[in-house]
């Protein structure tokens, strides 16, 4: 059983004991309060019991949706989001990050079982999957300082795009942890490398426990010479917060590596990684405090043009949708953006926009749900790109058509995309 402190509940508002009532809620991670506030926080925490709930499959293609669980004896605590609603496509505007053609790494611990370390992954400390009604699927949810990496190594080229989704929660010490993320080059292969500079080489992105996030770039045998690399971002409207969900991209080119926050590029280090032959082979999370899920890793940028235009057909991985649903979500901005200057270059051709599911779910559910996340995707094109409605038609094929086996996160990942077919 793990529990996180739902920090958004007004207290003050429910008893009516002023500063004393304040103080123990902040401190009741650290177990110093006495008992009649702590009798009364608990009859608080008892109109909390149903924020858990269950996850239930439905008729859907590759999502999940949820369904209220009976309460427990144990008070089950849950993160609440600071702020509702999903950010508008416009507010990506400025945003430039567009994922890799081909999907090669996946992870979003659908394969592991709640309360369960997950089995493709590794520790000196310690983690457990866990769901949450306000943010589905599955996540990866530590508290610790120790490190969590990928029990296997990685391929990676010189060019690649890396995401994931990470909400900071309640750290050991109270409030906000912090967090950080490592790309690194492992030296002991079935085990942690340790020291602030771990392996042959690496980048650190991490959030410090008051939100600000900074960066490390370094290699330990450049030219038998220790090469090191600082960063912070001062910015305070783009200090994290906790118990609130960001979407992190990093983009590699060679030697680059650019980090976006949400729609907010962060870092743009043009030598983060200054000897192109080590090439990073582990992904690694650390201390101190966070859930994490949707990791995914593509390679290749993907030339729509010579795809759409001389090959007649375009498929991309870079268009996102929310669980269960077909609204367009704003990360896919710049692979909209990228497929709506070739469209409108050429304003005489006519394209199909073709949505696609994994095996997940019945096909009824996944059809439907394919032919309104491509009509949401035209509307998209038309409405915030000026493409002429006129033309794109839609279509769905829904689990109809895999490109590969619906047998691990990375395939179910590569079948659910979108097509465009020019016509």
């Amino acid at each position: 059983m793990f529990f996180i402190f739902v920090s958004s509940i007004n207290l003050n508002a429910q008893i009516d004991v002023k500063g004393k009532v304040k103080n123990q809620s902040n401190n009741r991670a650290n177990n110093k309060v006495d008992k009649t506030i702590d009798q009364g926080l608990n009859k608080v925490e008892d109109g909390v019991k149903n924020l858990f709930k269950k996850k239930k499959k439905t008729e859907s293609n590759d999502e999940q949706v949820e369904q209220n669980e009976e309460p427990k004896s144990e008070v089950q605590e849950q993160v609440k989001p600071i702020s509702a609603g999903t950010p508008s496509l416009a507010a990506y505007s400025k945003f430039d990050f567009v994922p890799g053609e081909k999907v090669i790494f996946y992870e979003d611990f659908s394969q592991d079982a709640i309360g369960d370390f997950p089995a493709l992954w590794n520790t000196n400390g310690s983690g457990e999957v866990v769901n949450t009604n306000l943010y589905p699927g599955n996540w990866l949810k530590y508290v610790m300082r120790e490190s969590i990496w990928t029990d296997k190594l990685l391929t990676l080229p010189d060019n690649y795009t890396l995401e994931f989704d990470v909400i900071p929660i309640e750290g050991t010490e109270g409030g906000m942890g912090g967090w950080s993320f490592r790309l690194m080059k492992c030296i002991n292969q079935k085990s942690w490398d340790g020291g602030a500079v771990p392996g042959n080489a690496g980048f650190q992105f991490g959030v410090e426990y008051f939100g600000r996030p900074n960066y490390r770039a370094y290699n330990n045998k450049l030219d038998g010479q220790f090469w090191d690399q600082k960063g912070y971002n001062e910015d305070d409207k783009i200090k994290q917060k906790k118990d609130q969900k960001y979407h992190m991209s990093i983009w590699v080119q060679k030697t680059r590596v650019r980090v976006y926050q949400n729609e907010t590029k962060l870092f743009d280090v043009p030598r983060a990684f200054p000897d192109p032959e080590v090439k990073m082979d582990r992904l690694r999370f650390e201390a101190n405090a966070a859930m994490i899920s949707n990791i995914r890793i593509a390679v290749g940028a993907p030339d729509m043009r010579n795809k759409l235009m001389t090959e007649g057909k375009l498929v991309t991985y870079g268009i996102y949708f929310d669980v269960n649903k077909d609204v367009v979500k704003p990360e896919s901005y710049g692979t909209l953006k990228d497929i709506a200057t070739v469209l409108n270059e050429v304003p005489d051709v006519k394209v199909k926009i073709v949505g696609h599911t994994d095996a997940d779910g019945a096909d009824a559910a996944n059809l439907d749900l394919s032919k309104r996340r491509a009509a949401s995707v035209k509307a998209e094109l038309a409405k915030s790109f000026g493409v002429n409605s006129d033309r794109l038609v839609t279509d769905g094929m829904g689990e109809s058509q895999p490109v590969a086996p619906n047998d691990t996160p990375v395939n179910k990942a590569l079948n659910r995309r979108v097509e465009f077919i020019k016509q």
